[in-house]
């Protein structure tokens, strides 16, 4: 079995038109661990995508954090499998394209409180596999930059934008001028419109592992049944 660097809780779509658009405009499957042919739209898309493709398409609800001492990827597998027991289905009215700050990124429409729910769930619930942060892993999420309350999420769960600050999101550009955000939103509108569901239904969430070379790959999939 493969080790990872670092787990993630993640929703990816299940596999089908969604799934395979998605890759490809980020270049990088993460369900079958292999790079996708992105499209030619006439703009660098492969610089414009390159911080999130590593991650796969995808809407964190865990951030990516190292085992603790004695934890194994079976153990984290288990308690992802007997959380995702606890939570039923969330139904949301879909998905739109939006600007969070300077990256373009899908997110919901309507009110998210159940996912937001979710969410604090999984931080919480998987807590305990998660490996204290480093200075080091501290200080590349600058602190200084984040509020009082984000500062204190980062301390106590590894990750600022959790339970008050959680807003779900599907990125689908890395950081970029405001004229470059110009001329790929609409490329990314007609892409990921047609294939996008209305209603937006999450079902299961992901356990993903970092592979030594920075990729993250899909390793299981854990329907939400409660």
């Amino acid at each position: 079995m493969q080790d990872f660097r670092r787990y993630a809780v993640y929703w990816a779509p299940q596999p089908g038109d969604w799934a395979s658009a998605a890759a490809d405009w980020l270049g990088w499957d993460p369900q079958t661990g292999r790079a996708a042919v992105q499209p030619d739209l006439g703009v660098p898309l492969a610089d414009w995508t390159l911080e999130p493709r590593k991650y796969g398409f995808h809407g964190t609800v865990k951030a990516p954090f190292r085992l603790a001492e004695r934890w194994e990827r079976d153990q984290v597998s288990a308690c992802t499998e007997t959380l995702c027991a606890k939570f039923a289905p969330v139904t949301l009215q879909g998905l739109s394209l939006c600007r969070i700050g300077t990256f373009l990124a899908l997110t919901p429409d309507g009110d998210a409180g159940a996912l937001t729910a979710l969410a604090a769930g999984m931080v919480m619930g998987l807590d305990a596999a998660r490996a204290p942060l480093t200075p080091a892993e501290i200080q590349r999420r600058r602190p200084e930059r984040l509020t009082q309350v984000q500062r204190d999420h980062l301390e106590r769960w590894g990750y600022p934008f959790v339970l008050d600050e959680f807003q779900f999101h599907l990125s689908v550009s890395g950081s970029l001028a405001p004229t470059d955000l110009d001329r790929l939103q609409p490329l990314a509108e007609a892409h990921f419109t047609p294939h996008a569901p209305r209603p937006f239904v999450l079902s299961d969430l992901c356990l993903f592992g970092e592979a030594e070379d920075g990729r993250f790959h899909l390793l299981s999939r854990h329907a939400l049944t409660g």
